[in-house]
């Protein structure tokens, strides 16, 4: 998870899932060629048939997008679907300042992964949570939860340009320090994570959700 600036309006100081909102851009025609794993097609099934399949599949690239603005993960492949080797220091420093450009604007996703060639792995965040905060909230949003493995070769920012602060811990031990008091987290963090306890591992996670 990580932790909002205090001075952001919207759950300032709270922890959170890395998370943003879904833009045009990610499903041009640009980024789906810059795509593996999964169709449009399949994306509107698997959340229920309730949106078209290019937004629908957009959500998945929102949520590989703002994981790697916000926490420097870059769930990818190569152009042939082959694994990225990211323990490779000249691309470790070059996606790094790539991702600076792309939170501040220089650059757009697909622009950078056509650099790098590489492509979104869309195959590997799966959708497990659907929260529509109730009507009597003042500030409300719509949003899909997503889990993924973390990838061996890689390891999340300490901060960010929008995180005050990363915290890799178990759900459990998140949900003991918010019931102590000494962790603020969000309606929606909180119910997933109260959903995670029925697992207590990705293996068991990935048996039921039948995963790579």
């Amino acid at each position: 998870m990580t932790r909002r600036p205090r001075e952001m309006r919207f759950f300032g100081g709270f922890f959170v899932f890395p998370g943003g909102a879904v833009k045009k851009d990610d499903w041009s025609t640009e980024m789906l060629s810059r795509c593996y794993g999964l169709s449009p097609g399949a994306a509107q099934q698997i959340l229920g048939n309730q949106l078209g399949p290019e937004l629908s599949f957009a959500h998945w690239v929102a949520g590989i997008r703002e994981l790697f603005e916000e926490a420097g993960i870059l769930l990818s492949v190569l152009e042939d679907g082959e694994p990225v080797d990211m323990n490779n220091e000249e691309r470790k420093t070059r996606l790094a300042q790539k991702r600076a450009a792309l939170v501040g604007g220089a650059t757009s996703f697909p622009e950078l992964l056509k650099s790098e060639r590489l492509c979104c792995d869309v195959g590997r965040p799966v959708y497990f949570y659907h929260r529509i905060t109730p009507e009597h909230f003042p500030v409300r949003f719509d949003t899909r939860f997503f889990l993924a493995r973390m990838p061996a070769d890689q390891s999340p920012l300490v901060r960010s340009e929008e995180v005050a602060e990363t915290l890799w811990v178990k759900p459990v031990r998140a949900l003991e320090e918010f019931r102590s008091g000494s962790l603020s987290l969000a309606p929606p963090t909180l119910t997933v994570l109260e959903s995670l306890l029925a697992f207590d591992s990705w293996q068991s996670f990935s048996t039921k959700y039948r995963l790579r």
